[in-house]
């Protein structure tokens, strides 16, 4: 419901924007009214209001879909509701927009350690660090995730200690 009447409002706005004949748009400019969408969108993630956030987000993406700031809050909102496969796919849809987002590629990277994938978030790693010259926040963010993911794997194959099963059929035998 959220979104249809978000749309309905976008579509009104949009139709009563002058489009240009014959001059198209670099990809560079987004639509500013899918800017001010996605503006509204981070105020209400921000106040905690995460149904809201996503329903202006994703019509910032109907009004234009290479809002890759749409695509990377919405990848935030999914890794918060704890859908770690579903970040990684709107992180995914961003990095196609531009390849080069150390953001997008470090919150992927941090989406797969959450999905247990630590040697592709390494990959992600190593991917974000040929665009980062200076010491990027995100790459810190991503290797203390990658840290705390072999950390925790660890501790978890420690703590599982194999026990012999006896069966029916195990004691039938020893008679």
């Amino acid at each position: 419901m959220r979104i249809c009447s978000l749309a309905l409002v976008a579509g009104l706005v949009l139709a009563s924007h002058a489009v240009p004949s014959g001059a198209a748009r670099p990809d560079s400019a987004i639509d500013p009214l899918s800017v001010a969408l996605a503006a509204s969108a981070v105020e209400a993630q921000a106040s905690g209001n995460l149904d809201a956030a996503t329903g202006y987000f994703e019509s910032a993406l109907a009004v234009d879909p290479r809002n890759r700031n749409a695509f990377v809050g919405l990848a935030q909102i999914a890794r918060v509701q704890g859908l770690p496969g579903k970040a990684i796919g709107f992180y995914r849809e961003a990095l196609l927009i531009e390849p080069r987002d150390v953001g997008a590629l470090a919150g992927q990277g941090e989406a797969m350690v959450e999905k247990g994938a630590l040697e592709l978030a390494r990959q992600k790693l190593t991917d974000a660090r040929k665009f980062c010259a200076a010491k990027c926040p995100q790459l810190a963010s991503l290797e203390a995730a990658i840290a705390k993911g072999e950390a925790k794997r660890t501790v978890s194959a420690e703590a599982v200690i194999p026990r012999p099963v006896i069966t029916g059929t195990d004691e039938g035998s020893r008679n």
